[in-house]
Parts: structure tokens; sequence; C-alpha cells
């Protein structure tokens, strides 16, 4: 069929978009051709377009080569001078559309950072930007649809600004956008401007409906509902166009059309074909109707240009679109619901989609100019300023960075220190000894396996996950690299249910070779995989190891894989560039060569002897000064594309200075405050500049504004973060020397294995655990407290015995829950909930620690750092029983026995301390402690 389908739409009233640009298409007329020829009306772009195009090919290259190596231009600038530049040569092909339409089409459309979806202020500043950045009148400024995008929208339309609203699910937020576009129109119009030359559309998303409703209608499996299938986005479309016909026929509107304003028209958005049962062009025909716009990606055009139907079917069976609706309801499938989950679930696409186009850009840029040392700009107040610079100069004065580098233990309590520091020297020995990673990487590279499965704690387990956070995906045919370090039995369960053990992978990491945790899921994993596949088991197994320990003899007598040494010299929280760190690297497809020369190039700036120029000494000297002088909640900030280091650095910096009454307490995750933070926290924001988000770029300027102290680590991309490992490892040292304690010991979390262990035993003698005082039970939520906090406590329901321990918080202390379930993004967000509710009412710190992972990482600092933590210990009824092979204990009786344990050291430690037990419904439990805490600060 000729190219007469898509201007026959435009004789019907409905003009077609294209979703795709590429700066071939504009410099070679290609785009001008296709107006002419195939009758497109516009054309819309997005990150995902952008970064195929400035990822492959050469169409780029050399634009892009000169402009990386402008080294005052960060990543975002590079993007955008390209992407405003092809934006500009877009309009203008399409210029002439714009002038012969009268306005009404011949527009391109470019987007605001999707990461200030929820941040009215910035997305109406970016706009502007930009707008006035391309400079031509038939610009379209995308703007996700969300509440605090409408209030940006109405402002936009005010200024005269066009705007593409996307990212449109449901109809009552439809609604709500085209009042914003009025009520910007209106006032443009009392301010004596012009209405006739704005123009907006309202980006109505199509096919993500119908797949995620046919995933919920065929798990519903009754015959009404599978009829349903591939008729609910349509009928919702059908419906969001009578919501326009009836806005175009209020009094508003026809004042302002009278004075010539242009309607907000519908755009049909996602109408690419997402099930292959479905016509290629069925969100095309089935969404005609005047005033409104289709957006295509190429493949949908050419169907549509090769056999679409044209027919005014917007205004078709809409009775029956009711019908299905209500259909739909009765299958209990809940269309808001779907919208609701769609809209997350787009912003967060489009988010990844934006930092996957900088990180494209970002490596071009490291491939012209080589890696730099991340920079540091620090903004001390008062008298934290004069503190940092006191202890700098006796840093200096007693040449404390060529001690540090000598390993001279007198830096710190001339005890046991220098026996730990092979860390100093173990990024120079992998590198000079690389031929057993690329060994590893080639033998998975080479085997079928899908899934590498660490099995570890702490040092062991948590720089391996953040490179799996951080890197997963570098290589589409690496392994996928998961941990495990749980004994929750939930959590164990849930993560070998995914696993097939012929694809996968196990690697058991632990030091000692002896500790618990590892040792069970070996035990748990190995018999697991021995059902599955033989004797060709232990072929799956890797183990990392200190030299000498159980797990080596272990491993060698069960036939692993193979067995990489860890050096005795590196403690656990050290061991980011050994081999327990750079072997899981190895697995996943991480260039750990590249990777190790990163942080070498961090190593050789703490080298230097300037005080204020050494990168790891500069950072240690403020943390060691503020916790001195009583600001010793470290508050930290990390840019979305690192945020999981921020776990690493709880255990690196807690577990190494939260002793002998000092601590060091990092927060990690909190939901941020700009102002009320009382006087005890300084702030650290790992900023990476490719993909940072502005959001936060004003949270840390309104610290810096409030009179924070504020430390800004900026990193160029997320390849930079091999160099902040090693960074902090020498920022902790010197802290622990500033301090005037051992930073390489852990005394009190060993005090809680101790006690674990007694108490498994127990339970093996007498087939019980010992069990602390019910008292209260509120319909199956039980508190458990030993005597003396229960004497200092009290009250007759849930919230009152929250409000009671919520009430012993002081200025100055901080509160923790320690929450003993299940791992996932659910509970998760119950519980960070719980703790940004307590931080909003009673202005203190909080953290937040899933057990038992948290006892080999806050764990030290909550027993051995100052009695100043609130804790909520958070247990609960296994949901399911998981036997550990030849043992008589299974994994929610080892997981009870180290809840017991660790509150038993908090209570010997006499620490403000409660236990809250939930059922087995731990989510239910969970929403119902979330209520309870919110009563109890209510009444507080």
């Amino acid at each position: 069929m000729s190219a007469n389908t898509v201007i026959a739409l435009a004789d019907v009233g409905q003009s077609i978009w294209l979703d795709y640009i590429r700066r071939s298409m504009t410099r070679s007329g290609e785009l001008a051709a296709r107006v002419e020829s195939e009758g497109l009306r516009g054309v819309t772009s997005n990150p995902s377009i952008f970064r195929a195009s400035m990822g492959g090919g050469d169409e780029y290259g050399d634009a892009l080569t000169a402009l990386c190596r402008e080294g005052d231009l960060d990543t975002k600038a590079v993007y955008e001078t390209l992407a405003i530049e092809d934006i500009r040569e877009a309009c203008d092909a399409l210029r002439p559309v714009y002038d012969a339409t009268e306005k009404v089409d011949g527009y391109v459309s470019f987007e605001v950072s999707p990461r200030l979806a929820r941040d009215t202020a910035g997305t109406i500043t970016e706009a502007r930007r930009l707008w006035g950045a391309v400079d031509r009148p038939n610009l379209m400024i995308k703007v996700p649809g969300t509440v605090e995008g409408i209030v940006a929208i109405e402002q936009l339309i005010t200024d005269g600004i066009n705007v593409n609203v996307t990212l449109i699910f449901a109809r009552d937020a439809y609604e709500d956008i085209a009042q914003a576009y009025i009520r910007g129109l209106e006032a443009r119009a009392a301010a004596g401007l012009s209405v006739d030359d704005v123009a907006s559309v309202a980006s109505f998303f199509v096919s993500r409906i119908d797949t995620e409703v046919d995933n919920r209608l065929t798990a519903v499996g009754s015959e009404e509902a599978l009829a349903l299938r591939g008729t609910i986005a349509i009928a919702n479309a059908k419906l969001a166009y009578r919501s326009f016909e009836n806005l175009c026929e209020s009094d508003a509107w026809k004042a302002l059309a009278a004075k010539g304003a242009r309607p907000q028209r519908l755009l049909w958005a996602s109408t690419g074909t997402k099930n292959a049962s479905y016509s290629d062009v069925l969100y095309v025909e089935e969404l005609v109707g005047p005033q409104t716009v289709n957006t295509v990606p190429p493949k949908t055009l050419a169907a549509f240009l090769d056999h679409g139907k044209v027919a005014t079917t917007l205004t078709e069976d809409v009775d029956r679109a009711h019908a299905r609706l209500d259909a739909l309801e009765r299958t209990g499938v809940s269309l808001t619901d779907v919208t609701d989950v769609l809209l997350e679930r787009g912003l967060v696409a489009f988010e990844d989609a934006m930092d996957d186009l900088l990180a494209t850009v970002a490596r071009a840029q490291r491939e012209v100019r080589g890696a730099r040392l991340n920079r540091t700009k620090s903004h001390l107040a008062a008298p934290l300023a004069d503190a940092v610079a006191s202890a700098g100069k006796d840093w200096a004065a007693s040449e404390a960075t060529a001690r540090l580098w000598r390993q001279d233990a007198s830096l710190w309590t001339n005890g046991s220190e220098a026996r730990w520091l092979g860390w100093l020297d173990i990024i120079e020995t992998q590198l000079a000894d690389h031929a057993h990673l690329e060994a590893f990487a080639n033998d998975v590279r080479a085997s079928e396996v899908t899934d590498i499965v660490l099995l570890g704690m702490g040092g062991s387990s948590l720089c391996p996950d953040v490179l799996a956070k951080t890197f997963a995906g570098r290589s589409s045919d690496a392994p996928r690299l998961s941990i495990v370090d749980s004994t929750v039995p939930d959590q164990v369960a849930r993560i070998a249910e995914s696993l097939d053990p012929s694809k996968t992978l196990f690697i058991v990491a632990s030091k000692s070779g002896s500790t618990l945790e590892p040792t069970v899921l070996m035990e748990f994993f190995l018999d697991r995989a021995k059902a599955a596949l033989g004797e060709r088991a232990s072929e799956h197994f890797v183990a990392i190891t200190d030299p000498g320990s159980k797990l080596e003899a272990f491993a060698a007598e069960q036939g692993f894989r193979t067995t990489f040494h860890g050096l005795p010299e590196i403690g656990g929280r050290f061991s980011a560039f050994s081999n327990f760190g750079m072997v899981p690297a190895a697995g996943m497809g991480i260039d750990t060569s590249a990777f190790l020369a990163e942080a070498k190039v961090m190593l050789e700036g703490c080298r230097q002897s300037d005080v204020d120029t050494n990168p790891g000494v500069a950072l240690g000297l403020v943390m060691g000064a503020a916790a001195k002088a009583g600001r010793n909640k470290l508050t930290l900030l990390t840019s979305p594309a690192i945020a999981s280091v921020g776990a690493w650095l709880e255990q690196l910096v807690a577990e190494s200075t939260g002793k002998r009454g000092q601590a060091i307490i990092p927060i990690d995750q909190e939901t941020p405050r700009t102002r009320g933070n009382g006087d005890d926290r300084i702030f650290v924001y790992l900023r990476v500049d490719a993909t940072a988000d502005p959001a936060q770029d004003r949270i840390a300027q309104a610290w810096r504004d409030a009179g924070e102290s504020v430390i800004q680590l900026e990193l160029d991309d997320v390849d930079a973060l091999p160099q902040e490992l090693f960074r902090w490892q020498v920022a902790t040292a010197v802290a622990g020397a500033v301090m005037g304690l051992d930073p390489f010991d852990q005394p009190d979390v060993e005090a809680s294995k101790v006690e674990s262990r007694k108490l498994t035993a127990a339970y093996e003698e007498h087939g019980t655990l010992p069990e602390l005082p019910v008292r209260l039970d509120d319909e199956g939520i039980r508190i458990h407290a030993d005597d003396a906090n229960a004497e200092a406590l009290g009250g007759d329901d849930l919230h009152s015995w929250l409000g009671a321990h919520l009430g012993r918080l002081r200025e100055g202390d901080y509160f923790a829950l320690l929450a003993y379930v299940d791992m996932n993004p659910a509970h998760e967000a119950e519980l960070s909930a719980i703790r940004n509710a307590v931080r909003r009412s009673k202005s203190v710190a909080t953290c937040l620690g899933f057990g038992p992972r948290f006892l080999h990482s806050t764990g030290q600092a909550y027993k051995g750092g100052p009695n100043t933590g609130v804790f909520v210990q958070i247990t609960a009824d296994p949901g399911v029983s998981l036997p550990i092979p030849g043992r008589s204990v299974d994994f929610g009786v080892v997981a009870a026995a180290q809840a017991a344990g660790d509150f038993q050291v908090l209570v010997d430690r006499e620490r403000r301390a409660l236990r809250v037990h939930l059922s087995s419904d731990v989510l239910g439990g969970l929403q119902r402690l979330r209520a309870a805490f919110e009563a109890a600060l209510a009444g507080s």
C-alpha cells in the first residue's frame, strides 16, 4: 500500500510523528524526503534513540571525539551539545510542516532529564534552559506526567514553552494534565500574552497497558479474563479520547479557543505491538480520530504504509470500551493499580535509558582522555575546619603519610596493626600477577554458566555485591553475579529456587574458612547441586579462602573446580582488591586489569606527602576530626549509579572505628533533609558526574547553604569507582589514627559470634532456644525485652511500647532497625518508611540493617561504639522450613540464634533495645508495625 495511508490519516485529523531520530537523517536530506513522500508531520526523540546512534557506528565519531577532548565539558554537556545540534536540524527540516499547518504540526520533542520527574523546580529550570538552547519555535519539551510534572507543565505553558507530556497511562492523570494546560493558557491570557502560539500534546501510552494487563488476566485464567486480553489498552484510550472531547466542550476551553488557543492533542505513544499474535498495526488502526497524533517507531510506520487501513475508530464502540473496563474490574485486575505500576516502571526505564546514554558518552570520554584522579570539593564549617587544619598540621609534622606506607604500627596504637596492612600493596601485586584472574574469566566464559552465586558474609560479600549491582550487564554474554549473605530461610529458599544448578557456579568465600554463614550455605547449595548433578556437582564450586583453612581442605577433598587464596595480611573489609573482590569480578565479566589500573590512579594520589592534595588522607582527617568533635554521623549521599557502595562503606567505616566507646556511624540510604539535621553529622556526596542526579545536586547545595560540612567526591563515571574503594580504605585507616584506635580489629563482632554459637549448641542439646520474656502480644505481634529495658518502658499496646522506646532518643543519638527478615524490596520499603518517619519526627540519624549481614558490618559499632543507639530488632517466624544437610539445626534455628546472640550482646553492653517478633506474614506484619510507629510518633 502506498504512503497515502499516512496522508489519509491527516485527512481525518490525525498526524503521524516518527519516534526516531538520527543525525544522518537530517544531514542527508532523508527526513525532509520522508516528510514529502510519507506524510510524516513530526519527530520525537528519547535517550534510547540517542544512545543507539551515539554508541554505534561512526555517525558522531569526529564530533564526539572533539568534544571529549574538551576537559571542561562534563558528560551531560557533551551529550547535550550533540543532541541539541540534532534537534535544531530536525526542527529546521520540519519547519515547512510547522508553517504549512499553521503551527499544528512540524514539532520535534526533546526531553528533560527523567531524574527530574519528581522535581518541579528542577523540571522548570531544565526545560527553560533546553528551550533557550535549541531556540526553535517548533520544539516541544518532553515532561513526565507525574504529580510534580503537572505543576511544571502549567508554568511552562504560562511561559510560552511547548510541552509534550509523556508517560500518561491513567485517564484521571490525563484529565489533570489537560486542566494544567488550560490553567497555563488562562494565565497567559490574563497577563495579556498570546495563546495562539503555544502547543502541547498529551502522550498517552498504549501497548504497555496490554502487556501488563494481559499477564494479569492470564494469571486469573477464567474464560472472561482470557477473552479480555488485547482489548484493555484500546478501551482505555477510547475513554481518554472521550474525556478530550468533553474538555473541548467546556466553557473554559471555548473561552480560550475564541482567543486562538490550540487544543492539547492526545498523542498515542508506545504503539509498537509487543505481542506477536496481535496485528502489527493494531495500535494505529484502532486509534484514529480527529485532533490526535500517533507517534510510531520505524517498524510500525513501515507496516502501516504497507497494509494499514484508515477509518475513524476512536469514536466507535465506546460503550463496549466501558463494558470491557467494567469486566476487567470483575476479574479482580485493577486498572488503577496497573497504571500506577506502569508509571513507576516507566520512570525507572526512562532513568535507566538516560543513564545508559550518558554512560556511553562517558566511555567515549574515557577512551579519549584516559582515567583522571577523582576530585574532592570540601566545604567545612567552623569550628570543624579549624579542627581539620590542626589535625593536618599534626599529620604532616609527624610525617604520618610516609609512616602509613612504611606500615608503621605506631601510627595507631603500636599493637598488631602492621600485620593487617597488605591491602596497601595488593593492587600492584594483582597487576603484576594477573594471569590467574584472566584464566578464571576465560574458564567461565567458555562454560555454560549463566549465574555466579557468591556465598559469603561481610568483607567476603559486600564488595562483590557492589560490583554485581554497579556493573551488571556490561557484557551481554557474562554470567549474572548474585550474593547470598543471609541465613533467613525465606531469603535462602527464594534465591535457591531461582537457580539452575547445572548453569550456576557457586563461589564460597570465607577468609577463615570456618565462618558459620558461608559454611552452612555451602553445605545447603552443595547438597542441592549433588541432587541435580551427581558427581559433577563439585565442578560447580570455587573456594576463596586463606591458605591452610578448613575450607581449603574441604574444597580439595570434594574436588572443587579451583581454590583461590586470600592474603592473611588483609582483613575482610579491606579485601576489595584481593581475590575476595577480584575473582567474582573476573567471573562476571569485569575487565579486572582495567579495574585495578583505575584503582592505581588513586593509589598514586594517596602516596603524596602533601596533606591537602592526598585524597585519602584529606578525607580521613575530616572523618577523624569530625568524630572527635562529636560529628560522628557520616551521612552518605550517592549517585544512583553507585548507590550500592554505601553498604560496603558501612562495614569499612563502622567496623573499623566502632570500638572502645568511639565510632563513626555511617548513615546510608536515609531520605535526606536539607534542614533540621542536628549538630552530629558531616555529609559526603559521592557524585558520578556522567549520570549525576540534579535533585541530589540541589540537596548537596542546600546543605552547603545551610552551613553544613559537605565533602563532595566527584567521579567521572562508574568506571572510576575503584578509585573510591581505595580512597576510602586509606581514609578509614587515617581516621582510626586520628581517633587513636586500631581500625583493623573487630572485638564485638566476635562477641556476637560466640553468643550465637552458645545458643546454637543449647538448641542442639535441648531442642529449644532460650527466649526473652514476652512483654506484649498484640494480635500476633510480640514485644520481647530483657528486664532492664522492659522496666524502662512498658505500655498497654504496641504503639505505646514503641512510643516509650522512641522517647528515649536524645540529641546526638541514632535510631537503628535491625531486621532478621528476607531482604526484598517490599520489606525494605516498609522498613525505610519507618526509619524515615522516625527521622522526620525525632530529627535523629537513622540506620537500617538486615540480619545477619549487618552483624559483620555496622554491628561492631552498635556494640563497641558509644551508647548512643536506640535499637529495634525485628524477627519473624520463618515462612519455610529449610534443613541444613548433616546438621540437627535448620536455617530458621541458625537465624534465630544469631538474632538472639545479637540482642544479648546489645543487652550486655547496656544498649537501649527492643525486639519485635512477627508471624510468618512478614509483609503484613511490617505494614502493621509501620502504622504502629506512625501512631506512636503522632502521639509523642
